[in-house]
C-alpha cells in the first residue's frame, strides 16, 4: 500500500453524542491513518460528497441514536450510486446484533458495538481496505 489510509469519520442524523466517534478517529490517526471528522449532524449527501472530494478510502459512521438502518443504508445507497464501490464502509454506535445481518447487506462492512477494542477497528480497516 502507498500512503496513508484516509478515513471520513462522520456522525449522520440527528444523533449530537460524539465521544465514541472521536476517540475512535483518534485511535486510527493514532495508527498511522489520515482522519478527517465531519462534525454532528451530516445528511448522507453530505457524508458521501466529503468522501468524494476527500477521496477516501473508508467512511466510519457513528450513530447512537437508533435511526442506523435508514442513515447507513442511505449512505451506502448514494455511494453505490456515484460508483464508490471500493470504499470500505464501518459503522459503530448502539446497534442491536439482530440489525448487524441487516447492516451487512446493505454495504456496511464492518459493525462494531460499545466495548470494542479499538485494535479490532483498526485491524478490520487495514485488513479489508481496498486501495
Amino acid at each position: 500500500m502507498e500512503g496513508k489510509i484516509r478515513v471520513l469519520v462522520a456522525k449522520p442524523g440527528l444523533d449530537g453524542h460524539d465521544r465514541g466517534a472521536k476517540v475512535v478517529a483518534r485511535a486510527l490517526r493514532d495508527a498511522g491513518m489520515e482522519v478527517i471528522y465531519t462534525g454532528l449532524h451530516q445528511t448522507a449527501e453530505m457524508i458521501v460528497n466529503t468522501a468524494l472530494q476527500e477521496d477516501v478510502d473508508v467512511v466510519g459512521l457513528s450513530l447512537l441514536s437508533g435511526a442506523h438502518m435508514t442513515l447507513f443504508r442511505d449512505v451506502t445507497k448514494i455511494l453505490k450510486e456515484r460508483d464508490m464501490i471500493d470504499v470500505l464502509v464501518v459503522g459503530g454506535g448502539i446497534i442491536p446484533e439482530e440489525d448487524v445481518p441487516g447492516l451487512k447487506e446493505a454495504g456496511v462492512n464492518g459493525v462494531f458495538g460499545p466495548g470494542t477494542p479499538l485494535e479490532d477497528i483498526v485491524t478490520f480497516i487495514k485488513e479489508n481496505v481496498k486501495r
